[in-house]
């Protein structure tokens, strides 16, 4: 692997995984990896730990790849930190950021004329102070040109295995992810989260249940009636709690169950199209079709060609401090 050099930008309040969890990953394959912060001197993370940096932010050179990682320090940053992380981009082959850390490059003005993501919670926020920014809320990293931005806190280590996979190669990201106990590395283009996590757990025990019903019989019969029976309700009832208490709609629920079921399948599963959409729960592959253009903008056969996961090979990372 080509000599390839990154630097880490810590300061106070940093959110500590934004920058360990990416640093293991680039670790484990190789990189030569810095971490610096204004004056060189110790910074507080988020969470309380201390960071202790390899040298002074402002006598540091400039990188092959500079990540900036997020965290509360980045609510109020110093305007000596945006104009230094600025400076180093100039001389950086790639920039990525994680989590709020895109508020950092937004403020730089790396980010104008730009898409990018943020973590989700945090991205109209970012679309409103920086207009001249797109920002795509759903992704799990964003890549515009030299620019990466990745969402909250372990999407940084999504966005790490991509940066190994590109410069290196797909089996070593592959073997990286299972030395690190993860599962297969999610794409980038892939949503934040889930159904069950972009909706809320309804309060009732009953609900609940039928919430898990879904998620494990995608390919049941899932209409109103059908989940009011097992709810002991009546349709009319289950639909008005269910909405109140999960702030979506059976009917939507269903349908985000099931397409994000077809995903997995077509990511993981040598299945084919039909196969897919009846254990899915989709009437047939045109249904699955249509939801899948209506939400994705794909098809079913684009996303497997994007999103399929390559075959498991016995691949091991090099051993820390090998390059």
């Amino acid at each position: 692997m080509a000599d390839r050099s990154v630097l880490f930008v810590l300061f106070d309040g940093v959110q500590s995984l934004d920058v360990t969890g990416p640093l293991e990953v680039l670790s484990a394959a190789g990189y030569r990896i810095r971490t610096a912060s204004p004056g060189g001197l110790p910074v507080r993370t988020g969470s309380g730990l201390c960071l202790l940096p390899d040298e002074d932010l402002a006598h540091a050179a400039a990188p092959h790849t500079l990540i900036v990682p997020g965290g509360p320090g980045t609510r109020r940053p110093a305007p000596e930190l945006v104009a230094r992380i600025a400076e180093l981009a100039d001389g950086a082959e790639r920039i990525a950021s994680v989590c709020t850390g895109a508020f950092l490059l937004a403020e730089a003005g790396l980010l104008s004329g730009r898409r990018a993501t943020t973590h989700w919670s945090h991205s109209a926020e970012l679309a409103r102070r920086f207009p001249d920014v797109t920002v795509e809320p759903d992704p799990i990293h964003v890549r515009d040109g030299r620019v990466v931005t990745s969402a909250g806190v372990t999407a940084g280590i999504d966005l790490a295995l991509a940066l190994v996979e590109e410069d290196v190669g797909r089996e070593l990201a592959l073997g990286i992810a299972r030395h690190l106990v993860m599962f297969l590395r999610r794409p980038g283009g892939q949503a934040q989260f889930s159904t069950q996590l972009a909706a809320q757990l309804a309060v009732r025990q009953p609900l609940r249940d039928v919430q898990r019903w879904i998620t494990e019989h995608p390919d049941a019969d899932l209409s109103v009636e059908a989940l009011a029976r097992r709810a002991a309700l009546s349709p009319r009832q289950f639909a008005r709690v269910f909405a109140a208490e999960t702030g979506t709609t059976p009917g939507r629920y269903v349908d985000g169950v099931r397409l994000e079921v077809a995903r997995r399948r077509l990511e993981d599963s040598d299945d084919g199209i039909e196969q897919v959409a009846r254990l899915s729960g989709y009437r047939n592959p045109e249904a699955m079709r249509r939801a899948f253009a209506r939400t994705l903008a794909v098809s079913p056969l684009d996303y497997r060609r994007r999103f399929r996961a390559a075959p498991s090979r016995n691949v091991s990372p090099p051993q820390r401090g090998t390059r």
